[in-house]
Order: structure tokens, then sequence, then C-alpha cells
């Protein structure tokens, strides 16, 4: 009789009891788990970089440049990509069993730089593969940027310079139009790269080198002053960002000065993950003037831009904001 009479609150009772039971009760409301962290990455860090898309920011720019400032744009692409370590190249194909510890995941960045001086136009574009610490002895032994190439083309001719790091040092490879730098072939000691910083800043900007110690110098620099690349005494600080031309919240400025080269580079960028660049100056002499270049960065989108490349894809160009 009592089972009977109280069947409805026995029922609901052992439904409250199975909920709990499932850690889970009818007052509350389900939510999707977040997985757990991978090869020692953080969770927001993975998923935010191996979405297996692309971050593509683009910056307004004033170049200097034959001793004036010039208008341009640049477009700064992040991407990881698998990076085969044995020949220092984008991996394109499946591994072998043997080469399957080959090959490591990479932080790589591309920075196109356009402009015109007057009337002829200047094209540059840097990429720069940087291994992240996922955890994974594979990437144990890669604390170096293993890689950084730098093309340029102008109405005078175009270049290539290429870093590898191999053996503890940075082999040098270079051709151009230009005479003093037709051929280059030479090594220069391990250092940090100032073409690794962009993405020392995106991986962890806690880890960026301050203090006094030795950069070689950024490469597209390089090639418009068309100078050697040799390790270089520089000072860096990191502080927090006070001025109003750089879009964004709680900035901070990094800065890079070389007391010997008369030339100071500061990079500002978002102090809060994903530590997106918001902008760059950069201070050196170009025919006895003084003067700076700067970025301003105009847009940040994420996609999976090697998928769009229709005809009908170029309306997506307007949403950076490119000149068409």
């Amino acid at each position: 009789m009592f089972i009977q009479k109280n069947f409805l609150l026995i029922v609901l009772a052992l439904a409250v009891v199975f909920a709990f039971a499932m850690r889970a009760t009818i007052f509350q409301q389900q939510t999707t788990s977040t997985p757990p962290p991978t090869n020692g990455i953080a969770t927001n860090f993975a998923d935010y970089w191996f979405a297996n898309k692309a971050e593509v920011n683009t910056y307004r720019l004033e170049q200097a440049d034959y001793g004036v400032l010039n208008p341009g744009d640049v477009v700064m692409v992040f991407a990881t990509v698998n990076f085969r370590t044995d020949k220092q190249v984008e991996l394109d194909t499946a591994l072998s069993v043997t080469d399957k510890d080959k090959a490591i995941p990479v932080l790589k960045t591309n920075i196109i730089k356009k402009f015109t001086t007057g009337l002829h136009d200047h094209s540059l574009l840097t990429s720069v593969f940087t291994p992240i610490n996922t955890g994974d002895s594979r990437s144990g032994p890669f604390a170096n940027t293993l890689k950084v190439s730098t093309t340029s083309q102008d109405w005078l001719g175009h270049t290539y310079l290429q870093l590898n790091y191999r053996n503890s040092s940075y082999r040098v490879q270079g051709n151009s139009y230009f005479e003093h730098e037709v051929d280059e072939d030479y090594t220069v000691s391990k250092a940090t790269l100032e073409d690794e910083l962009w993405n020392r800043i995106r991986l962890n900007p806690e880890a960026l080198p301050r203090g006094e110690t030795q950069l070689i110098p950024g490469t597209m620099t390089a090639r418009l002053r068309h100078a050697r690349l040799d390790p270089l005494p520089a000072k860096l600080k990191i502080d927090n960002y006070e001025g109003v031309l750089y879009p964004g919240k709680f900035l901070k400025s990094y800065t890079i000065e070389y007391p010997t080269d008369d030339r100071t580079l500061i990079i500002i960028f978002e102090g809060q993950f994903p530590h997106k660049i918001v902008g760059w100056e950069e201070t050196y002499k170009t025919r006895d003037n003084l003067l700076t270049t700067r970025a301003v960065l105009q847009k940040s989108i994420t996609t999976d831009y090697w998928n769009h490349n229709a005809p009908a894809d170029s309306t997506l160009r307007k949403t950076l904001l490119l000149n068409q």
C-alpha cells in the first residue's frame, strides 16, 4: 500500500539519486566540457593556434626609405605548420615510419610589406619558422628559430636572403641585383633573431629576452639598408604602452635598441592572450634623415585563407581593408 500511494514520489526520488550519480541534476544545464591540454600546451593556446586556421592582420604603413616616409600597407599572417627539421622546409607530404620524428610543429609568420617611393613600387616578404614547445620530446632540441627567408622586389631588381640554423650557428645565403650582395654565403654565430621576436611575442611574451644581449638584425630592414647580417649588441625592455595611437586594451611595448647602429624597433602588442601585434615603430637614418617607420593595425581575422581562392572570394579582401 505504501508503494502504491507514494509511487510518483519514489520515482522522483530515484531519478534525483540517479542524476547525482551521473554527476548531473535535473536543475543543471548541460555544458560541453573543455578537452584537457595536450602535449603540455595550454588549452586556450591549443584552441586558438591548432584550429586549422591562420590569423591574418592588416596594417597601415608609413615606410622610411630614400630619406622620406612613403605610404604602404602590411599583411602579417600567423599559422602553425609542421616543419621538417632535416630539410628545413614546411611539411607537405606524409612522412614514412622512419622519418616520423623529423617533423615538429612551428609557428610560421609571413610578413608582406608593400609601399611606393614616388613612381615605383616595392614589395618585401619575410617568412619565419619558430618551434613551438609542445612538451613533445621531439621539439626539445630545437629552442632556436630554424629558418628565415626574405625576398624583395622593386623596379631596380629583386633579392633573396635565407638563414638556416645548423650546428649551433646560422648559415646566411643571399642573391641580389646589387653588386656587393650578388652572391653571399657566410656563417654567423648563434644569437636571437630580431625576426623571431614577432613569434616569441605570440608564443609567450613573458619569456622574451630582456636587458643587454646580442641580436641578429631583421632581414627585411637589412635588405632595405643593404647591410650584412652580423650579431649586434642590443638593449631590450618591456613596458606598459601609455599612448593612444594603437588600438586595443592592456597594451605592452617591446623596445629593441641597437646602440651601435642608431636604430630602435618598438613592437606594440596586447598584454592578454592571444597577444596580437597592434603595430610597431622603427627609427633609423635614411639618407641622413632620422625617420620613423610606423605600422598601425587596421583589421584582424582568423580564416582558412588557403580554401578561399576562387574569384568570388575576392570580396573577402574588403573585410581586411586591402587596396583593390
